[in-house]
């Protein structure tokens, strides 16, 4: 149907199909709003014309950039792998491009950062990782100053319209009961830095379950890490040195939880027969090391389709018209790394 001298619009398309310029846009855009019949007109014309939107056009004509932002400050790079996985899932399908913003959350001047950012690269809404999407101080910044965000967050922090849970105060009775229920008596715990909200949860839902088990984490047997590998050998090292150890120690990611492995092996105590290990997250490496880790499976991904389905219901309302979760909880993948003590 097109000419070679003339450009293919947007109006063409209405035209031919019978339709509003609005309804051909709802169906360039992925809207839910259009019926199935009347999209698939749409479709056939837009393909038999070759019709491609412009996108500037596009920005301009519904006063967006068409342009999500991502901010975080985290060191574990396959984590923020997967969340890029999840929110590039829908972006691209949705004609929307990502723009990625690492901040430093403890410096003084971070909202100001954060705002900044914002401004300068012209973004629709922001997506906002843990521990970042833990200040209270970014949150109300972005809401006054009309800045639409989603945080992704370990606790209730904030409106359901702003935010993603990942339950995992709850997700730990599933670690404690797997590890009571193969007779450890004796359970150690790393934490993360106690100062992030996830940190309080996990080590708040493990301590709550073993006391209402009837089997109380003892004082020595909880120590804090960083989240990182490095302080995971220095706290696995804590706890394996102490004269009645641990059968079973849990780690607040894989990376310590790796540690717990290292340390282990150079005391030569075998794992899973003389000490139990269980990570959290279950990243990529956790399913390829041996012994293959026990963890907790966070389901990042998820947790960043849906963040990225409620922020663009924030930008766009016609986007996800469905009634969208708020809460994911984790689950336990058991593996290698965990078994009965020792007799």
């Amino acid at each position: 149907m097109a000419t070679e001298n003339k450009k293919v619009t947007i109006n063409d398309v209405a035209r031919l199909t019978g339709v509003s310029k609005r309804t051909v846009s709802r169906v360039i855009n992925r809207s839910p709003l259009v019926g199935e019949e009347t999209r698939k007109r749409i479709e056939q014309v837009i393909e038999s014309l070759n019709f491609q939107p412009d996108k500037q056009a596009r920005g301009l004509a519904s006063r967006r950039s068409y342009l999500l932002g991502l901010i975080y400050d985290n060191p574990d790079a396959l984590y923020i792998d997967q969340v890029q996985r999840g929110v590039l899932s829908i972006c691209t399908e949705l004609g929307y491009e990502l723009v990625v913003h690492p901040c430093k959350w403890h410096e003084q001047d971070f909202v100001d950062n954060c705002l900044k950012f914002i401004s300068r690269s012209n973004v629709d809404g922001v997506l906002i990782l843990p521990p970042v999407s833990e200040s209270k101080l970014l949150a109300k910044a972005l809401g006054d100053a009309g800045h639409p965000y989603v945080r992704i967050a370990s606790a209730d922090l904030d409106d359901h319209e702003n935010i993603v849970i990942s339950n995992e105060r709850e997700a730990m009775a599933e670690i404690v009961q797997h590890l009571l229920e193969l007779g450890h008596e004796r359970m150690g715990m790393i934490t993360g830095p106690l100062s992030y909200y996830s940190s309080q949860e996990r080590m708040g839902g493990f301590v709550t379950a073993a006391k209402e088990a009837g089997k109380p984490i003892a004082e020595q047997y909880i120590v804090e890490g960083k989240n990182t590998y490095e302080s995971g050998l220095v706290c696995a090292e804590k706890l394996l040195s102490l004269s009645a150890r641990p059968t079973a120690i849990f780690a607040n990611n894989d990376e310590m939880a790796a540690g717990i492995v290292r340390v282990a092996h150079t005391k030569g105590i075998k794992v899973p027969e003389q000490l139990s290990v269980v990570g959290f997250d279950d990243n990529l490496f956790a399913s390829r090391v041996i012994p293959s880790l026990t963890t907790m499976k966070r389901p990042v991904e998820e947790l960043a389709i849906l963040a990225t389905k409620k922020l663009l219901n924030r930008c766009q309302a016609e986007f996800f018209s469905q009634h969208l979760e708020t809460v994911i909880t984790p689950y336990l993948i058991k593996r290698e790394s965990s078994a009965k003590p020792a007799e």
